[in-house]
């Protein structure tokens, strides 16, 4: 009852609520003082801006790492508990964290009330920041280390393309705008797939990077299908700190890849733990997307049987980092880094995951598909997902082309309107 009651409250104006709340003391017989009659809309305000942070990040630096003696894995890096907690919370910090935001431009132009994505936005903003740590390690490498004080203009020029503006080529204009092509309204919620799909068309403007997203259906990565779309004759690379592509008569365009994957009904199934734990420590893992029941999370490593994870449940003022020349400009960049990540038990996670992997070359391509091989295949009695050379004989094109048209099959996702949904 309360709830509802709240919901409508939101949606009052200024004006309507005051009105509310005035008659609501007059009846009361209290006397109101002009003072705050005044402040009435900012105390409105104060009382919102509480609720949107219900969910924050975990503020006690203590619980973030446990004292243990697990290894701890950071996408692809091994760190002791111990002996590393500086270096793995600059680690931590260094990832690029994408929240709610609210105050921005309308998406969807004249008369839309999206100024904020809170309460819908989370599995877009779990997509940004697996394709944001893409692009650091292209233009940057895994081993850069982000601090209050980074002015460099590759990392200001990555930022710069997922803040709250329509012009940015990853904001959440973007992405949301983007998502109408596969079904989803502003507003609606998206799954694993959906945000993949509409990642994988937003990176073909993006001749700075030239990245190129391969999504893997039907729990099986064909290696052929993967070199076909990475081989591309005349095609141009990112430089590594510059502001031109290099342009080559063959080139690998560098790869996010992508494998969605449904590891139980309503719970994963214990039998996958060890490989998802193994596919953190890969040099190539950028982590997983994934989270708990009606909550995207975007999961970067583990220690012992618990998941790291980022939260986007935190809802930040919209604001644009430029060229980072003002203090007020550095507390924005700072809002893009998380303090102190999170964590919570594998077995807590959605059974509806996507493997995420970087391969700047063809080299690391193919020894991702050799650890795969070696590591999450031939050593587990029952594989996360299947790999193959070619494309299996009863594998129809019709049926491919169709599956990609929707970002899923119809038998990848649970029909639930609390995790992620089915498709199509």
């Amino acid at each position: 009852m309360f709830s509802n009651l709240f919901k409508v409250f939101l949606k009052l104006t200024t004006s309507a609520v005051k009105s509310i709340y005035l008659f609501l003391l007059q009846c009361s017989g209290v006397i109101i003082p002009h003072e705050t009659l005044i402040s009435l809309p900012e105390l409105i305000y104060t009382r919102i801006a509480i609720m949107d942070n219900l969910f924050t990040q975990n503020s006690d630096e203590s619980e973030d790492i446990p004292q243990t003696e697990n290894s701890v894995w950071v996408l692809g890096k091994k760190y002791n508990a111990k002996k590393d907690i500086d270096a793995i919370r600059r680690d931590i910090r260094s990832r690029l964290w994408f929240t709610y935001r609210k105050g921005f431009v309308p998406i969807g132009g004249f008369g839309s009330t999206f100024t904020s994505d809170k309460g819908w936005g989370c599995m877009l903003r779990c997509g940004q920041m697996v394709l944001g740590q893409a692009l650091i390690s292209l233009h940057l490498g895994r081993d850069w280390r982000w601090t209050p004080e980074t002015r460099s203009s590759t990392y200001l020029n990555i930022l710069r393309r997922f803040e709250d503006r329509r012009a940015a080529p990853y904001s959440i204009h973007q992405i949301a705008l983007m998502g109408a092509s596969e079904g989803k309204d502003v507003g609606q919620w998206f799954g694993p797939n959906t945000i993949a799909q509409v990642l994988k068309k937003l990176v073909v403007y993006d001749d700075w990077s030239s990245i190129t997203i391969h999504v893997a259906l039907d729990n099986t990565l064909v290696v052929n299908d993967v070199v076909q779309q990475c081989r591309v004759e005349g095609a141009t690379t990112a430089e590594v700190d510059g502001e031109k592509p290099l342009k080559a008569p063959s080139q690998w365009k560098p790869l996010l890849l992508l494998i969605p994957l449904r590891l139980g009904l309503n719970e994963i199934n214990p039998i996958y733990i060890n490989g998802l734990k193994t596919s953190f420590q890969f040099p190539q893992s950028l982590g997983l997307i994934g989270g708990k029941p009606s909550h995207a999370l975007y999961f970067i490593g583990y220690v012992g049987d618990e998941v790291i994870f980022l939260d986007p449940h935190t809802t930040q003022r919209a604001g644009s980092v430029d060229q980072k020349s003002d203090d007020n400009e550095a507390e924005v960049d700072a809002t893009y880094h998380c303090k102190i990540a999170s964590r919570i038990p594998i077995t807590g996670m959605d059974p509806s995951v996507a493997l995420c992997f970087f391969c700047a070359t063809e080299k690391d391509f193919m020894s991702l598909c050799r650890l795969m091989q070696d590591e999450l295949i031939g050593n587990e009695k029952q594989p996360l997902f299947e790999l193959c050379q070619e494309r299996p004989a009863s594998w129809s094109p019709a049926e491919d082309v169709a599956a990609e048209a929707l970002g899923a099959t119809a038998s990848t996702w649970p029909a639930s309107d609390e995790g992620f949904e089915l498709l199509g």
